[in-house]
């Protein structure tokens, strides 16, 4: 029987797996590299280096771990981060980094003119997304104003996982549920590009249309060389990480939700129907006649890797972050009155305030640093309470969580998400990620797989149960006030 690949890149780290028909791993592998941040506000990464450069290194060691001839590969899938904006010139090469999702928020004033432009109402109901930073179509037009040399060139316009598509097979695709990423540029009802509603590319810009498990293309002689793969072997459209994460805990039915820890926050919840609250993102999911709804924060496990890296350098890196639970544990729910806003790079939903600003409210001369610490997960935690109100409000409670993510080994974090959003969370025994995820979506392209089998392949192992704690009852409410409190000072601190 046959393998399939999958290899998904990470805002820090790429990981691949090779797994059997049945959804067993036969072997890992994981390539780390940096988010280039060449100033506020701004998140990039290098297409040919951290991308492609990391999949095939990836790729080959799977394939040197495992023993297992290339051609026994039936397919690859692939996954990246996204929604990313990437110019390339006719000769398909990158023009400059890749600007990152939501998290580089540099198009603030073109999002401030198209909504002016076209109407926040028609550019909801046509796309099914308010603009936000992690739009693709503002960034497209900051390119466009700010780069217009860049411009010139510019035959197309790439996400993270369509680049890697292309570098594989040559085709230029992007799947539905990336594509609604590029608002105002996709329709969400025709489930095709839009392009009337503002001048900011041309169709032939923009990758061609495809569902997540179509075959994009074949590998190249060219590509197979690089990576070691064989030639001719199908390779899908592929989507976002996220995305991937979240087929790969069984995430599938109306009401399933995946709450991901990782660089940020991000939640999808499969839907019966459209949900329409503009503070969320939306977009078809991954199968043609089935809906998703998403939300991400702006900073979650980045704010826990700038609080090791500059409050707690005294403590070894590989341990600090188990360190550091241990010191979080030993403090109370309410950290002892300490308030965190974690908004260290503006936020995104449900508030969509690129201004935000990043607090620290209520220390005094008693608080440790594992108070504080614990504070900084509550914080992340009560922002994540706030997108799960948001979903109850339009209608639409989770039935059944899954979380995942590199976050989900930081117990006082797991639970006081559970807590405070009254939600219990299960996690499951493969714990890989979207690359898992990849693999999946590959074997179901070729029809090795149901869209029911992952249920096979990664059952649930654990479940972490919400308790009650007061302090949270006061908690929260005083970290939206605090917010709104000290909005106007933030905004003026720009």
């Amino acid at each position: 029987m046959g393998c399939t690949l999958g290899v998904d890149i990470g805002t820090f780290e790429s990981k691949g797996v090779l797994v059997d028909e049945g959804g067993r791993i036969l072997s890992m592998a994981a390539r780390p590299h940096q988010m280039i941040v060449p100033c506020p506000g701004w998140a990039e990464h290098r297409a040919e280096e951290d991308w492609w450069g990391d999949f095939v290194g990836i790729t080959r060691s799977l394939l040197e771990q495992s023993g297992i001839p290339a051609d026994r590969i039936s397919a690859v899938a692939t996954s990246a981060i996204g929604p990313c904006m990437l110019p390339m010139d006719a000769e398909g090469h990158p023009l400059m980094n890749g600007v990152l999702y939501g998290v580089d928020t540099r198009a603030s004033a073109e999002i401030a003119e198209l909504d002016a432009a076209i109407g926040r109402d028609v550019i909801l109901r046509r796309g099914g997304n308010a603009l936000t930073s992690q739009s693709v179509g503002p960034k497209i037009l900051w390119l466009r104003r700010n780069r217009p040399d860049l411009w010139a060139r510019t035959a197309r316009v790439l996400t993270s996982t369509s680049y890697l598509t292309y570098r594989l097979t040559g085709s230029y695709v992007i799947d539905h549920y990336t594509a609604a990423n590029f608002s105002p540029l996709y329709d969400i009802a025709r489930q095709d590009w839009c392009l009337d509603l503002a001048d900011i590319c041309t169709r032939d810009q923009l990758p061609r249309l495809m569902w997540s498990t179509g075959i994009a293309g074949h590998v190249t002689p060219e590509a197979a060389a690089a990576t070691g793969l064989a030639a001719g072997t199908p390779v899908t459209c592929g989507t976002i990480d996220a995305a991937a994460e979240a087929v790969s805990v069984g995430v599938r039915r109306p009401g399933d939700m995946m709450l991901m820890y990782g660089s940020t926050i991000f939640v999808i919840l499969v839907a019966d129907r459209p949900l329409g609250e503009p503070s969320l993102f939306h977009a078809p999911w991954l199968y043609p006649g089935s809906h998703a709804a998403m939300a991400g924060l702006a900073t979650s496990g980045t704010l826990t890797h700038w609080f090791r890296d500059h409050l707690a350098r005294d403590l070894p890196r590989d341990t600090a972050f188990a360190e550091l639970a241990a010191e979080a544990d030993a403090s109370p729910p309410g950290a002892k009155g300490l308030i965190v806003l974690p908004y260290f790079s503006g936020e995104r939903t449900p508030i969509h305030d690129p201004l935000a600003k990043g607090t620290i409210f209520g220390m005094n001369l008693t608080h440790t640093r594992g108070d504080l610490y614990r504070a900084t997960l509550e914080g992340i935690a009560c922002a994540t309470r706030a997108i799960t109100d948001t979903y109850r409000a339009a209608g639409q409670a989770p039935a059944r969580v899954r979380a995942v993510g590199g976050g989900t080994r930081n117990l006082p974090w797991l639970q006081a998400t559970s807590d405070l959003t009254g939600l219990d969370q299960t996690l499951c025994r493969v714990t890989t990620g979207a690359a898992y995820g990849d693999a999946f979506l590959a074997a179901q392209a070729v029809g090795a797989a149901g869209v029911g089998d992952i249920d096979h392949w990664n059952p649930p192992a654990s479940t972490v149960r919400a308790a009650h704690h007061a302090a949270y009852d006061r908690l929260y409410p005083l970290f939206q006030r605090l917010y709104r409190q000290t909005r106007d000072i933030a905004a003026e601190l720009g």
